[in-house]
């Protein structure tokens, strides 16, 4: 029974794990849902600038907080979501956005798995390439002779290594 019980906290912990941990305080809520809904879509997509790897709605930092703060008055204040974000963006740069566009400046952060891609590739097939020139005869080497080549494979089934 006991065992049973364990599990069950386990598996109901791994599960609960999986979700998303929201940082919103309600007094930062906004009255209105459909107003809401869009401040948490666009605080979902904006990075905290002290985390990194979290969006500011699941952070708890401090400015994460005063930018979930900022969103919302600029919804409430009537911009749109576009203009929401490109007003965090002016202030706080591209950085902010956890999917950066794609633009001139962000170019070599879209380009850069591809050109690892390619060199990597590019390296195997010169490297294979100059591996294959190094197997074939060169011009004037003479074949072993059949005594040459028994005395060769004795040599190399000896343990002359290990001597």
């Amino acid at each position: 029974m006991r065992a049973a019980f364990v599990f069950l906290l386990l598996t109901l912990g791994l599960t609960f794990a999986w979700l998303p941990a929201h940082a919103v305080q309600p007094d930062e809520m906004l009255d209105d849902p459909a107003l809401e809904e869009r401040a948490r879509d666009i605080s979902a997509g904006l990075r905290c600038l002290v985390c990194q790897n979290q969006s500011i709605d699941d952070s708890d930092a401090s400015i994460a907080r005063d930018l979930r703060i900022l969103v919302r008055e600029r919804i409430e204040a009537g911009e749109t979501d576009e203009q929401v974000v490109d007003y965090i963006v002016s202030r706080y740069g591209q950085f902010v956005l956890l999917k950066p566009v794609f633009s001139p400046t962000t170019l070599l952060l879209w380009a850069t798995p591809l050109l690892v891609l390619l060199g990597g590739g590019a390296y195997l097939f010169l490297r294979r390439r100059g591996d294959s020139s190094r197997t074939v005869a060169t011009p004037g080497a003479q074949k072993l002779s059949a005594e040459e080549e028994d005395r060769l494979s004795e040599a190399l089934a000896d343990d002359w290594f290990e001597r």
